[in-house]
């Protein structure tokens, strides 16, 4: 399948923290971040408080994590609560493009050679997932959405509850002021006041959500791990995994993209929250992950380098919601009074637009 050399902005995020927002090179990262996520749907942005080295730490915490027999995995499941928090365990979720006409339509009109790995059989994906919240202000209020709200799961087996929250709680806080800064950097790029996204999002259940592929039994070439798909909240934001097979679609170009986050650097993608309130400026950004030349190359070198660990595909994903209680719905100053996008995109609490995406996917009954 053919891929391209298009290349993502790169945002600096430390100049809009050193210099403020009414800085001329502040501000030109401003329009860049915000022209990044109309034109491409991501970026790749620069926060030197976001450190390797404990990324490192969490990709050895959460192999071994994801190692343990499906019996250990599947005490720390919580399906009632819509797997919102703890582990999914592997073939659960769906990927909605399958069997959503709009979505199959996309698909339909890319060049065949930038097309995804096909999922018309709408097969769940071979991954597991683990949801934790990283230390947030409760809200003060009783929110509609107490199950999109739930407490964390913390491992039963010992050797991972010792060090739980201080691994998960320290990498999710990095990647969490790193993803709303991103979205301050946003909004005054896209003509808003800077804490506009910031103040929907507080108390908002943002979940670090590392998504494990074992590659012992899905490490054929062409294998889908996480078939054609958008994310559900407003922004996503990733860090460098140990093995290659992400590829996104840029909105402009229609392009297959393969992904690779530089060290020092992390992705912010759009999702679908941030897609409704502004009514279809921005766009979700369309990605897969799946087993390419690049990552069996990578699976044959880990073997050699470190023939003791387990050969697992960490994701370092963390997903940025709105507040489960805010009012979705298109902001004037970015969509116009169209109304087309007040017929596209419905007004209606957020809570609830996850909950129809959690149904679409498997995951809420």
């Amino acid at each position: 399948m053919a891929t391209t050399a298009t290349t993502l902005p790169i945002v600096d995020l430390d100049v809009f923290r050193a210099r403020g927002e009414n800085d001329a090179a502040a501000l030109a990262e401003c329009a860049k971040a915000a022209d990044a996520l109309v034109t491409f749907g991501a970026l790749i942005v620069r926060d030197s408080r976001v450190h390797d080295a404990d990324n490192e730490t969490f990709l050895d915490l959460l192999e071994d994590y994801f190692a343990q027999p499906e019996p250990a995995l599947k005490e720390d499941e919580r399906p009632e609560l819509g797997y919102q928090v703890g582990v999914t365990l592997e073939n659960t979720e769906k990927p909605k493009c399958a069997v959503d006409e709009s979505c199959l339509s996309i698909i339909a009109r890319l060049d065949p050679a930038e097309r995804p790995l096909d999922i018309a059989g709408h097969h769940p994906d071979p991954k597991c997932r683990f949801f934790y919240r990283p230390k947030q202000d409760a809200p003060p209020y009783a929110t509609a959405f107490p199950g999109l709200n739930a407490e964390n799961v913390v491992p039963r087996d010992p050797r991972f509850a010792a060090v739980w929250h201080d691994v998960l709680g320290r990498w999710g806080s990095s990647m969490k002021n790193a993803v709303e800064g991103v979205a301050e950097m946003a909004a005054v790029g896209l003509g808003l006041p800077r804490s506009t996204f910031t103040d929907a999002g507080k108390y908002g259940p943002h979940l670090l959500a590392p998504t494990a592929s074992d590659l012992r039994k899905y490490g054929e070439k062409d294998t889908i791990l996480a078939g054609f798909h958008t994310d559900l909240n407003f922004l996503t934001i990733h860090a460098a995994s140990r093995y290659p097979g992400l590829h996104i679609w840029a909105r402009n170009t229609g392009k297959r993209i393969p992904v690779a986050v530089p060290r020092g650097h992390l992705l912010v993608q759009a999702g679908k929250q941030l897609e409704h309130l502004s009514g279809g400026r921005v766009k979700a950004g369309f990605h897969e992950v799946v087993v390419n030349e690049r990552t069996i190359s990578t699976i044959e070198r880990r073997k050699q380098e470190h023939p003791d660990r387990p050969l697992i595909r960490i994701s370092s994903t963390f997903f940025w919601h709105l507040n489960s209680d805010y009012d979705l719905r298109p902001l004037e100053t970015l969509s116009g009074k169209e109304a087309d996008a007040e017929t596209a995109y419905p007004a209606m609490k957020v809570g609830e637009q996850v909950q129809m995406e959690l149904r679409h996917i498997a995951l809420m009954a």
